[in-house]
């Protein structure tokens, strides 16, 4: 993935997973079958890739979301620039988030 055409885009949680809150982390779940691995279908995220996951509503560019995260939790922005599309790469190859 080309981080310099990911950081414009805007990215939503795919409408063929459902994603809840447990205990602080977000866990998604695939609704079609071939979304996750074969040997995990469920996909946990811990408190870093929920803050990211929680900014992922389609409007928002990759950058505003990094831009958000580093004023709320005062780090900075390369470290969350790594975090956001570490994550972003992982989702969309589980087909658990799509560009808008």
């Amino acid at each position: 993935m080309d981080p310099s055409n990911t950081l414009d885009s805007a990215f939503a949680p795919s409408e063929n997973v459902v994603a809840r809150e447990i205990e602080g982390e977000i866990i998604i779940v695939p609704l079609v079958a071939g979304m996750g691995d074969t040997d995990d279908e469920l996909f946990t995220l811990n408190e870093t890739g929920r803050a990211i996951w929680q900014k992922l509503d389609g409007r928002r560019s990759l950058r505003q979301v990094i831009e958000e995260l580093a004023t709320e939790y005062e780090a900075a922005e390369g470290e969350i620039e790594a975090d956001v599309i570490g994550i972003i790469e992982e989702l969309s190859r589980r087909k658990m988030v799509s560009p808008k």
